[in-house]
């Protein structure tokens, strides 16, 4: 973990020895190993709460991201009707003119061509988030 050699740890434990004596040295053993001991497991409780952390926050992003997916297909099929091509009035009809032959007998001219109908458009349906039309 911390790159220490069996033999620097044999050194530490000599030193140890020489320091704190035969009667000392295996309770300062025990001492040393659970604090050891609470160190990694204070770690490793670390270490999980920040994978559940980045867990959690991925997870927080993936549902946001896919609500305004969601949003966007709303705005997509709200908007999609409105987007489209109007619908293709009636043809007008084609308006027949008959040939003008000039002539040099005939004295009367002749007479206009009927203009042809103008063709109503159907009203455009109601838009249902604007005040109702009066009738």
């Amino acid at each position: 973990m911390f790159g220490i050699s069996f033999s620097e740890l044999l050194l530490v434990g000599l030193v140890a020895l020489l320091v704190l004596g035969p009667e000392r040295l295996p309770g300062a053993a025990r001492t040393a190993g659970l604090w050891v001991g609470r160190l990694k497991r204070s770690f490793n409780a670390i270490k999980q709460e920040v994978e559940r952390e980045i867990g959690a926050d991925e997870i927080r992003r993936q549902l946001h991201n896919e609500h305004i997916l969601s949003l966007e297909q709303e705005a997509r099929k709200i908007l999609a009707p409105q987007q489209q091509a109007p619908t293709p009035v009636e043809p007008v009809a084609e308006q027949s003119i008959a040939p003008v032959v000039q002539t040099t007998a005939c004295a009367t001219p002749a007479p206009p061509a009927e203009p042809a109908p103008t063709p109503t458009a159907s009203p455009a349906p109601h838009d249902p988030t604007l005040p109702p039309r009066a009738p």
